[in-house]
This record gives C-alpha cells, sequence and structure tokens, in this order.
C-alpha cells in the first residue's frame, strides 16, 4: 500500500526526506537532466514567482516514507492551466498502478485549481524520426497510458519542429488532456498558453523567432488534437472530479469528562466536546486519531517546576469528588510562599473561580497529549490538525493557571514546534492569550497574536492591551488586537485581515490558532455578535496562509450553536 501525499516545501523533516528521494528518481530516471535542475526543486516550492508557475508536488510514498513516484505540476492561475513537469516512478518498482493513481490524483488536482486542462510533453512514436525501434516501443507505451484519459498530442503546429533549421528532428509533442471537460481548445488560447510554455521553461533554449515561429503555426480554430492510436476512441471512463480535501486529523481529549466540575455557573463542561463532535464526525471533513503519552518535560520546557509539582501533588492531595478555589492570594514572594497546600493556590492562580481538584491533572496533561500529537501529525505531513480538548489553556502562563486553563496546551505545541521552524500563534478567543503572551515575551522564535474583547472590561483585564509588545529577542513579535464590547463579523474580519499580515510578514513556517468559540452572538462569557457564516469567512481567511496549521481548542460555551460554528469554521480553514 501506498498513499499520495502533496508535499508544500522544505520545512518539515518528512519532506526534506521525500524531496531528496524524487531528486534521486529525476537523476536516475532523465540522466541528461542538467544537474541544477533537480537541486532546484527545494526553491521552487519556496519561490512560485521566480518562473511565474505555481509548483505542485506529490509523491506516492509507502507508510515508513520510501518515495515510490511523483509528479511535479505547475500552475498558471491567470492562465488557468496547469503544466506537468514530470511524472514518475523509481526504477525497482514494477508496475502501473502508482504511476496510473499519481496521474489521477494530478487531474483532480487541476481540477481543483480551475485548470483548462493540463498540458504536458511526450516524446514522439513516429518512426520518421525515432533513433530506433526500442525508443520507439517506449515512446509509444507513454503516449498509451495518457491516452487512457484521453490525453493526446496537439497536431498541425511547428510545436516539435527542430529550435533551429536542420537541427535535431527528435522534438517531444505537445500534449493536451481537457479533463473531461468536453470543451474545444481554441486557438487564441492555445497559443496564450504556448507562448508562456515556451518564454518560461525554455527561455534559455527558444529565441524570440522560434516562439513567434511556432505561435504563427497554430492556424486551426479550434486546435486538433491526434486521432487515438493506441485504445478506442470511447473508452468508458470515471469523468475526473476535484479532490476532496484532506481530512483534519482530530485528538480528542479521552479524559476530559474526568474533570466536571459541577458547581453552579461553572460553564466549562464536559458536553463542550460533544457538542463539537456531534458536528464533525460523519461527513468526511474528520479523522479521529489516538492519542500518544509524551513525557512531562515537554510540559516543563514551558511551565515552571515549582508550579508544576504544585499542581501535581495539590491535585492528588484533595479529596474526592471534592474542590478547592483559591481565596487567598499572597504577594509573590519566592523565598516565603504558604505553607498549606490549600492556601498555595492562590500564589499559583490568577482568579477565585478555577478549582484545584483530583482530576485537573490528568486530564489537564492528557489534553497537552492531544496537543503535541497534533503537532507530531503536522510533522507527519498533515496540513491541519486539531487537537480539541479540555480543560482549555491559553491563560495558564509560565508560573501560574486561571480562567479554567492549568497548562497552556498550544504555548507546548509551539515550543515543539521550534525545533523545525518558526511558529506564529493567533489567538482568536474572546478572552486575551495571557498565557502565551508571558512565555513567549522574550523569544524570537514564536510570534504571538491575541484579537479579543479589551482587558478594560474583559477577563483577564490586567493583560492584552495594545502597548504590550514584547521585550529583548522578542520586541514586536507580542500583537494584541483588543476590540470594543459589540463586534460583528465584518468588524472582526478587519481585525482579522491585520492580523493576518501581522503574521504573513513574519513568514512562519507553521501556525498555531487557538480557537476560541466564545466570540459566537448569545456566548455566555463574551458580548460579540459572531454567527455561523462568520466562523467559516475566518476559517477561509486564516486557511489562505497556506500554512501547516494546528488547531487547539479554548473557549465556547453556548453549547447550542457551539458545533455548528466549530464545523463552519473547520470548513472555512479547509475550503481556502
Amino acid at each position: 500500500m501506498f498513499r499520495i501525499r502533496r508535499i508544500h516545501d522544505d520545512v518539515l523533516p518528512i519532506n526534506k526526506q521525500a524531496i531528496a528521494q524524487v531528486q534521486e528518481i529525476l537523476r536516475d530516471q532523465f540522466p541528461d537532466l542538467h544537474p541544477d535542475e533537480a537541486a532546484r526543486l527545494s526553491e521552487k516550492l519556496r519561490n512560485p514567482f521566480k518562473q511565474q508557475f505555481r509548483t505542485v508536488l506529490f509523491v506516492a510514498e509507502k507508510s515508513r516514507g520510501t518515495v515510490k513516484g511523483f509528479a511535479l505540476l505547475m500552475h498558471d492561475p491567470e492562465l488557468r492551466f496547469s503544466y506537468l513537469d514530470y511524472l514518475a516512478i523509481g526504477k525497482a518498482v514494477r508496475g502501473r498502478g502508482i504511476g496510473a493513481a499519481v496521474y489521477e490524483r494530478l487531474r483532480q488536482e487541476a481540477l481543483g485549481l480551475d485548470s483548462v486542462g493540463i498540458f504536458f510533453e511526450c516524446l514522439p512514436d513516429d518512426p520518421a524520426v525515432c533513433p530506433s525501434p526500442v525508443v520507439q516501443k517506449l515512446n509509444g507505451d507513454r503516449l498509451r497510458f495518457y491516452e487512457a484519459w484521453n490525453a493526446r498530442p496537439i497536431v498541425g503546429t511547428a510545436y516539435e519542429s527542430p529550435l533551429t533549421p536542420g537541427g535535431d528532428p527528435y522534438m517531444p509533442y505537445l500534449v493536451f488532456d481537457g479533463l473531461d471537460r468536453g470543451q474545444p481548445l481554441s486557438r487564441s488560447y492555445a497559443k496564450k498558453v504556448v507562448c508562456a510554455i515556451l518564454e518560461r521553461k525554455y527561455a534559455d533554449l527558444c529565441s524570440p523567432e522560434f516562439v513567434k515561429h511556432v505561435l504563427a503555426s497554430f492556424r486551426d480554430d479550434p486546435v486538433r488534437v491526434r486521432e487515438p492510436r493506441y485504445l478506442p476512441a470511447k473508452t468508458p471512463r470515471v469523468p475526473a472530479t476535484a479532490p476532496a480535501p484532506e481530512p483534519i486529523a482530530v485528538f480528542v481529549n479521552d479524559k476530559h469528562n474526568i474533570h466536571h466540575v459541577r458547581e453552579r455557573g461553572y460553564v466549562e463542561a464536559p458536553a463542550r466536546i460533544n457538542a463539537i463532535l456531534r458536528e464533525l464526525e460523519g461527513n468526511g471533513l474528520i479523522e479521529n486519531l489516538p492519542v500518544k503519552k509524551h513525557s512531562s518535560r515537554h510540559i516543563l520546557a514551558v511551565h515552571d517546576r515549582g508550579f508544576y509539582e504544585y499542581f501535581r501533588r495539590a491535585c492528588r492531595n484533595v479529596g474526592q469528588g471534592k474542590s478547592v478555589y483559591p481565596y487567598v492570594f499572597p504577594i509573590r514572594n519566592v523565598a516565603r510562599p504558604p505553607r498549606e497546600w490549600s492556601v498555595r493556590a492562590g500564589y499559583y492562580c490568577i482568579d477565585t473561580f478555577t478549582p484545584i481538584n483530583g482530576n485537573a491533572f490528568p486530564a489537564a496533561s492528557r489534553a497537552v497529549d492531544c496537543a503535541l500529537s497534533a503537532a507530531d501529525e503536522i510533522l507527519d505531513g498533515r496540513r491541519v490538525a486539531y487537537a480539541l480538548v479540555r480543560p482549555p489553556g491559553h491563560h495558564a502562563e509560565r508560573g501560574v493557571f486561571g480562567g479554567f486553563c492549568y497548562f497552556n496546551n498550544a504555548a507546548i505545541a509551539a515550543h515543539y514546534l521550534t525545533q523545525y521552524g518558526r511558529v506564529a500563534v493567533l489567538d482568536v478567543d474572546y478572552h486575551h492569550g495571557n498565557g502565551q503572551q508571558d512565555i513567549f515575551w522574550h523569544r524570537s522564535d514564536v510570534l504571538t497574536v491575541s484579537i479579543h474583547g479589551s482587558p478594560v472590561f474583559a477577563y483577564p483585564y490586567f493583560s492584552g492591551f495594545a502597548e504590550e509588545q514584547g521585550e529583548g529577542e522578542g520586541e514586536g513579535l507580542n500583537k494584541n488586537y483588543p476590540l470594543p464590547e459589540i463586534v460583528d463579523g465584518p468588524k472582526y474580519r478587519d481585525t482579522l485581515a491585520h492580523a493576518l499580515k501581522t503574521i504573513g510578514r513574519y513568514d512562519p513556517d507553521f501556525l498555531i490558532v487557538a480557537l476560541g468559540l466564545d466570540t459566537a452572538k448569545g456566548d455566555p462569557t463574551g458580548t460579540w455578535m459572531l454567527r455561523a457564516k462568520d466562523f467559516e469567512e475566518n476559517g477561509r481567511m486564516i486557511g489562505r496562509l497556506d500554512l501547516p496549521t494546528l488547531v487547539v481548542q479554548e473557549g465556547g460555551y453556548r453549547t447550542r450553536t457551539l458545533g455548528v460554528n466549530a464545523r463552519s469554521f473547520f470548513r472555512g480553514l479547509v475550503h481556502s
């Protein structure tokens, strides 16, 4: 078995490994290829504008990351055409199944990109110009392969003519796959496409005179393609369809429901997770994956050890079914903390409504496992992963808890990903992400951005002002967008657009979204007016950043609309 996966960049180790194998296949299968062509593959993915094409790379790989074949597609969004640069399988791979599967996936991608068709080159099967019968058969086999998709050479033009008068006549055909659209290829459009191919891909080979000569040879309107030579003209085929988005990898905290605080008014309840799952499951949008246990060292890389040890021991000491709420808040004297563990709660907490109880520590630790499992899935090449967790985490600072939060799941995942590149954390909860701000205040490898209700009226009241921008190496890398009490969808999107520009300028390798759904109309902890359509558009705007994205669940307490809003957000995110 193998999977077909798109490679977006060379940031992830798994992508670097795949690209190196693709380069090896290129060198093996195309020995006459200029050495720089394979070496420039990473640059093409990173810089789509250099050749004025957007580069799309797909690999067919075994479960352990062994690449068996690949395809490289170049896309021009203005002219709406795709150009197949390479499709190859390794020399040791037998059979045509991988090549066919990859090409089928490319056709789906081209449809999704709204391409008129796919253009590519094949060496001729004409015995008059082939150097040997063996080569003629190889070329014929290749053309037979593509003819199965009704992709055939364009005829009646000078595209395959020698580059210079009397030059080598062994030149490739230009093949056109109309993607089952049933639309004829107009002469004017074909000339624009051919001009783009010759002037961009072959700028160092094709003289202006040659380009003019080829373009002038397009006289048929519509352009003619060769009659089927190898397969019956009406071979039945399933029409090409646009690809379904890759499912979102979801990691659900399977211990969230043990943390059930039953005091009246405690809105951070297990029903939140169930409300979201009901709307996400059963429609192909998500794929539930098992959560893996991770070492506590990842928590300690972000949180103070004294706080961690206190929280672990205090939760163990609370009687079964009991909760202790902070009620004494001593001055922060590190040398003289209160001896009584129940009194010491106020030493490590920022409010009076976040309890210590026997299940808080295991539930919070498992939420961290979910966030790190989602980060691992991103590192394995998944484009979007979702840690559906409670308790939430974005109010947990390095040494304190509060706001229903104990460990900062998003910050722990962000730190984990900094081993592989720069990270941006976008907090879209109604309340300020004071935890991320505190943890990354002095760091340059994580940008923290928060859109929230102004601390003049909204929790946590003491942080989230616009002038708080980081210090030292982190100066300018903490950005707050405090908003007024009444905000509707258009107002929110105006601010989100500014926040996304800030993230774009930082140019991160990964994006973490601290997803608060308490910005919704009617949420008991907020005052804003966002509806399902607003969450979908917000997701679409964020998705256009085109970054590996890890979403961590934060607030959102109106269970009546919570699931619909979550589904709308993710639908926008993956359909951007």
